[in-house]
C-alpha cells in the first residue's frame, strides 16, 4: 500500500494530467454483453467478484472539434470465485476512447476500451458458460472495457477533488464468436463500480 501511495504521489509530481489509475471491483452477472448495456444486469454471481487495478497514458487528448481522449492502458485483476477454489489473476492491456460530454459545469464520460485479456486459469463462470453451450475455454481472449462516470470534483464543487471520476463498469471477455481460439460462448461479464484518478 506505501508503495502505491508513492506511486501516485511520484506521478502528481511529474506529470500534467496524463496518467490514470483505476481501482474497481465487479462480481459476474450471467446476461450477455448485449443485454447489460441496454439497462439489464441481473443474475449476479455473488461468488465470483474481481478486484482489479488498472493504469493509464493519455496517448491524444479531446479538442474542439473531436470531444474523445484515448488512453493505453494496462491493469491487473484478482478474481475470487467460490471458496473451495483457487483465486485467479487477471492481465489486461487495452485502448480505451471517452466521449466526454460536458453540462451546467460538470462532466460525464462514456468509456470504451479494445484490448486482450490473459487469465492463470479458466473462471470458473466462464467454464459454466462453455459447458452450457458445448463450446472451448481460452486464457487468452479478446477484452472489452466501458464505462460511464462523472467527475466528482465539478459535482461536489471541490477543487481538491479534481479530475476524480466515479463510475460504473463492465469488464467483457470473449472470443468473438469464435475468432479467438475458437470460444464463441465461453465468456464472462462482469459489472460493478470504480474511482479512477487522472494526474
Amino acid at each position: 500500500m506505501k508503495i502505491l501511495f508513492l506511486l501516485l504521489f511520484a506521478l502528481n509530481l511529474i506529470a500534467a494530467e496524463r496518467y490514470s489509475v483505476r481501482v474497481a471491483s465487479a462480481v459476474a452477472t450471467d446476461y450477455d454483453f448485449g443485454q447489460i448495456v441496454i439497462g439489464s444486469m441481473g443474475k449476479f454471481q455473488p461468488y465470483s467478484t474481481v478486484y482489479a487495478l488498472d493504469g493509464g497514458y493519455l496517448l491524444k487528448s479531446s479538442t474542439d472539434s473531436l470531444p474523445f481522449d484515448f488512453y493505453i492502458k494496462s491493469g491487473v485483476a484478482y478474481f475470487e470465485q467460490n471458496p473451495s477454489l483457487s483465486p485467479i489473476y487477471e492481465m489486461t492491456l487495452y485502448i480505451k476512447a471517452y466521449y466526454n460530454i460536458d453540462f451546467l459545469d460538470n462532466r460525464v464520460r462514456v468509456g470504451f476500451g479494445e484490448g486482450g485479456s490473459y487469465t492463470s486459469a479458466i473462471l470458473e463462470v466462464e467454464r459454466e458458460d462453455a459447458i452450457s453451450n458445448n463450446d472451448n475455454n481460452s486464457y487468452y481472449l479478446n477484452y472489452l472495457d466501458v464505462s460511464l462516470d462523472f467527475d466528482f470534483a465539478k459535482l461536489i464543487h471541490a477543487k481538491s477533488f479534481k479530475e476524480l471520476y466515479v463510475g460504473v463498469l463492465l469488464k467483457h471477455r470473449s472470443g468473438i464468436f469464435g475468432l479467438i481460439n475458437n470460444v464463441r460462448h465461453g465468456g464472462s461479464n462482469h459489472v460493478g463500480f470504480y474511482i479512477e484518478k487522472n494526474f
